[in-house]
């Protein structure tokens, strides 16, 4: 359980930042950024890679179960 909740913990974190990166426009200077915005919907879908984490499961941990 413990590997289960590192393996579904960096892909939140991965699935937050890509979020946010794409949220970036090109070209927008740093003070127009909306970071609460970006924060928000980086969050979200934080939330829901744990979610689906949780209901569809986790290749990684499954095959470091098999591993001695």
């Amino acid at each position: 359980m413990k590997d289960f909740a590192i393996f579904a913990a960096k892909r939140a974190a991965y699935t937050f930042a890509e979020t946010a990166v794409a949220m970036l426009t090109v070209g927008q200077a740093f003070t127009e950024v909306d970071w609460m915005h970006i924060i928000s919907v980086s969050g979200v879908a934080a939330i829901v890679s744990v979610l689906k984490s949780i209901i569809v499961g986790l290749p990684e941990a499954k095959e470091e179960e098999y591993v001695d």
